[in-house]
């Protein structure tokens, strides 16, 4: 089955390498057709969905997740509809809608979306593709491990990766055991105000926010997949928050150090890293996976920057 994504780049950040003493490796999934990881386990689902006879993908998500899907249908050549609440920017709805696919706005909040999905759901041949909460998702996620070992010239000895709702994280977290990397550790990031899994695994029980006040909204699941929860008791995962002004920083940084634009929800894994943070220093040659995403442009960066006064 020919992949509907791509292998990305796996670099060496050399300016932070050399300032910090040791080589930082950038897996650049900002570099996806869809602008962020989502298409390696969205397009997998996607495939499989359509090879056992769907004929229209329905996805809630007017983010990275919808977007992803969005590419995956027209792709496929089925129909696919995307349902985003009313608080979609209109930038986001307009990149949706121009790549062919069907774009329903509906509702206030994303569960009122989400219901709409389902709803759409009940017709002969359609398909539920849930944003981060599924098994093919997160084998396909762990597809940029695979990349990762093999492009690798020596081994990394961390992963670093945002986390929302858990489907990236589950991801990483399967690519790392079926390549045998059950001993390298993963720091989870979450920005202040969207940080479901940090307070899920201090509870040791899924917890629900009871709202995101982040501006990083892509990593805005008030509640995380159990999945996510129930990898914290057998693999080693740091648990890391970072502010939204840090993430912004190192949003800013990345564009003048890499010439690339990405999301403050990615920029939470990369702050990590930008800020030499106490539970990364004793890595040697950590890993971090820059997610990317769409909800980000020169006038939104600006705009961030000002905001915080950076």
């Amino acid at each position: 089955m020919t992949t509907l994504h791509i292998q990305t780049p796996l670099i060496s950040h050399a300016p932070l390498s050399a300032a910090q003493g040791r080589d930082v490796l950038l897996k650049m999934e900002s570099l996806q057709p869809s602008g962020s990881f989502k298409l390696r386990g969205i397009g997998l689902m996607c495939q499989r969905a359509v090879a056992g006879g769907a004929t229209h993908i329905v996805c809630p998500s007017g983010g990275n997740a919808g977007f992803a899907a969005a590419v995956a249908g027209v792709a496929l050549g089925v129909r696919t509809t995307i349902v985003v609440p009313e608080t979609t920017a209109p930038s986001v709805r307009a990149r949706i809608a121009a790549i062919g696919a069907t774009l329903v706005v509906h509702g206030g909040v994303w569960d009122e979306a989400n219901l709409e999905a389902l709803r759409l759901c009940s017709e002969p041949g359609a398909i539920y593709v849930p944003p981060f909460d599924h098994a093919d998702l997160w084998d396909g996620n762990a597809t940029l491990i695979d990349e990762a070992v093999a492009q690798a010239d020596a081994p990394f000895d961390a992963v670093i990766c945002s986390v929302g709702g858990g489907g990236l994280l589950c991801g990483v977290l399967e690519g790392l055991h079926r390549n045998g990397l059950k001993h390298v550790p993963v720091v989870a990031v979450e920005t202040e105000g969207a940080a479901s899994f940090t307070e899920s695994v201090r509870a040791g029980r899924l917890v629900t926010l009871p709202a995101i006040t982040s501006i990083a909204t892509t990593l805005g699941a008030k509640t995380v997949a159990q999945a996510a929860l129930d990898w914290s008791a057998k693999h080693e995962i740091a648990c890391v928050t970072v502010t939204d002004a840090q993430a912004v920083a190192a949003c800013l940084a990345l564009a003048d150090d890499m010439r690339t634009l990405v999301e403050p929800a990615c920029g939470a894994a990369l702050a990590v890293v930008y800020e030499n943070l106490p539970t990364v220093r004793r890595f040697k040659r950590p890993l971090v996976v820059v997610c990317g995403g769409i909800g980000v442009d020169l006038a939104k960066l600006a705009g961030w920057k000002s905001r915080f006064g950076l």
